[in-house]
């Protein structure tokens, strides 16, 4: 190469990565954040009540943006949820007289798509309302606490798992779920963004809160085979009457996140194209 033509080859390299610069790229169309809401629990020991004893949760979350109308949105949430009959206005569950707490671990990944375009930087396309769709898998481990200790139901078989009267095995403590929801959020500058909302978890396990069957087993035969706590915890109902109804095995349990979540662009220089 002659040593005149270095000046030529360096400014249109200048040109080229200016350009580049300033085109949508992986780092441009991605954000990372953190979200922080509350998580309550729908099912057998909580059925008609949103928000009933919820509690504080929070994770972390990444987006990718496809394009204005269409991002790929990644979770990782925290957080409980919990139960108690004694709380419920329905004499035969207040009868009943089973409660259970869990921590939740959830890992997700789907879809936001957005009702009007969204861009950062740009006046005309700084807010939305979305429609949240995911699926993924998380952990649950239902508890209860009797004589001021915390006991993990699972490993019990309070219904009879593994035993004469129900040779199912214990359920799993990791699960499939489905979040379903709504949200809307608006960019903060040309690199943050702010976003509300509310998504139910469709899960496909009856044991969130470890009750599933129609009817009480006999305590006897769990604690033949299981030890005493797991034949005491299978029935706890005040009056001892073990043909009572335990739970309702036609539905299943659900759990609901709402919260509030910042995240921050990690490039800078582009806009998420727009759908043609």
């Amino acid at each position: 190469m002659q040593l005149k033509t270095i000046p030529i080859v360096f400014f249109f390299g200048l040109i080229y990565l200016k350009s580049f610069s300033q085109q949508a790229n992986f780092f441009s169309r991605s954000e990372i954040g953190v979200s922080v809401g509350q998580m309550y629990y729908i099912g057998d020991l909580n059925r008609f009540k949103p928000f009933n004893n919820s509690n504080l949760a929070g994770g972390l979350m990444y987006r990718f943006n496809l394009q204005s109308r269409l991002t790929l949105r990644f979770n990782y949430l925290q957080g409980s949820v919990e139960g108690y009959d004694s709380q419920a206005l329905n004499p035969v569950n207040i009868n009943r007289n089973l409660d259970f707490h869990s921590k939740i671990k959830e890992v997700v990944g789907g879809i936001e798509f957005h009702y009007f375009p969204f861009q950062f930087g740009r006046k005309q396309a700084m807010g939305t309302a979305y429609i949240l769709t995911q699926i993924g898998v998380f952990y649950m481990d239902p508890l209860t606490t009797i004589d001021g200790k915390e006991v993990s139901l699972q490993a019990l078989g309070t219904e009879g798992q593994g035993t004469v009267v129900n040779n199912k095995l214990p359920y799993s403590k990791f699960q499939v779920c489905l979040p379903l929801g709504l949200g809307a959020k608006a960019s903060l500058g040309k690199n943050i963004t702010f976003n509300v909302d509310i998504a139910i978890r469709k899960t496909f396990t009856d044991y969130l809160d470890d009750v599933k069957s129609a009817t009480y087993y006999d305590p006897a035969v769990i604690a033949a085979e299981h030890g005493a706590l797991a034949g005491q915890l299978s029935n706890r109902s005040i009056d001892q009457n073990r043909f009572g109804k335990r739970g309702d095995p036609t539905t299943k349990d659900w759990y609901v996140y709402c919260g509030a979540m910042i995240t921050f662009r990690l490039g800078k220089g582009n806009k998420c194209p727009m759908p043609r």
